[in-house]
């Protein structure tokens, strides 16, 4: 199931990586969120669309030799949202992660 349709099409592929990242951390903020108000079908749902994002990722050719921070993030994701979080990440510690990438798409955007 594509729950990204348009950007599945291409439109993916037409933003930098720090984009991709960025989107990606959206999603995780929203899964985390849901999360935290023990809603487990809305966070799973916004882990399952950040988890879409990440496959895109990892299939752009452009992102080909980037690969190992994208693939180390997925698994610790899943690891965090689906298992036994043997990473011990918190939820801030994904904020923070994230939010470097939002912070960097902005600036490059010029906001």
């Amino acid at each position: 199931m594509t729950i990204h349709k348009d950007m599945a099409e291409g439109r993916w592929f037409e933003l930098s990586l720090i984009e991709q990242l960025a989107n990606i951390g959206a999603d995780v903020e929203r899964a985390i969120r849901w999360k935290h108000k023990g809603n487990e079908e809305y966070s799973l749902g916004a882990f399952e669309r950040a988890l879409e994002l990440i496959y895109l990722t990892v299939e752009d050719p452009k992102n080909r030799g980037r690969l190992r921070e994208v693939l180390r993030t997925r698994e610790a994701l899943i690891d965090y949202f689906l298992f036994d979080n043997v990473y011990n990440i918190t939820a801030e510690q994904w904020q923070n992660y994230f939010y470097q990438f939002n912070y960097a798409a902005a600036v490059s955007k010029g906001r």
